[in-house]
């Protein structure tokens, strides 16, 4: 079966300086007329930064749509044509004040599959030096270390209930329990 939807007619609604929300026309698989409504944006990257003692840095942020702090893995928002590995290390060292010696792709996630285009580019950065944070001007944040099994349990409680984080730390978690990390 074909679950194809096919654009008829694209109307922006808006058009800011980070996301652009446009409303489709759309014909369905069966033919028939639907309605889309559609959040571009350019996509992000997540970070886990793991030490040697199985210790990874967070940062608490305050996130205004929830309007409340949530613990998150550093975090960032790709510039347009910006490749996600160097916008994670970007990142890492803004947020954390961290230099990686190795990073290793961890995949990727659609945060919101149903109306927005983001995608979400994991990285985890290992073999760790200590450097300066330089957050954003608009920018504010505190660092935490946790530990791998800390984490693991801070999701499972949902004390961390950041979508990226979440993967991020399962992820991990289990590649560190079959061996693969």
């Amino acid at each position: 079966m074909d679950l194809t939807e096919k654009t008829l007619k694209e109307t922006t609604i808006f058009d800011g300086r980070i996301i652009r929300v446009h409303v489709d026309d759309i014909e369905l698989p069966n033919g028939k007329p639907a309605i889309r409504e559609i959040v571009e944006h350019p996509g992000g990257v997540c970070v886990a930064a793991l030490t040697d003692r199985n210790t990874m840095t967070f940062v608490r942020q305050y996130r205004y749509p929830y309007h409340k702090v949530l613990l998150e893995l550093p975090a960032g928002k790709l510039e347009k044509g910006e490749d996600p590995l160097t916008a994670g290390l970007r990142e890492l060292e803004e947020e954390c004040g961290l230099q990686a010696e190795t990073v290793r792709s961890l995949g990727c996630v659609y945060p919101t599959v149903a109306y927005c285009s983001e995608i979400i580019y994991l990285f985890l950065a290992t073999g760790l030096t200590k450097t300066h944070q330089h957050f954003d001007e608009d920018e504010f944040l505190e660092t935490v270390e946790l530990t791998l099994d800390e984490a693991v349990e801070m999701v499972m409680r949902n004390e961390i209930t950041d979508s990226k984080t979440v993967a991020m730390v399962l992820k991990i978690a289990r590649l560190k329990e079959t061996g693969a990390l």
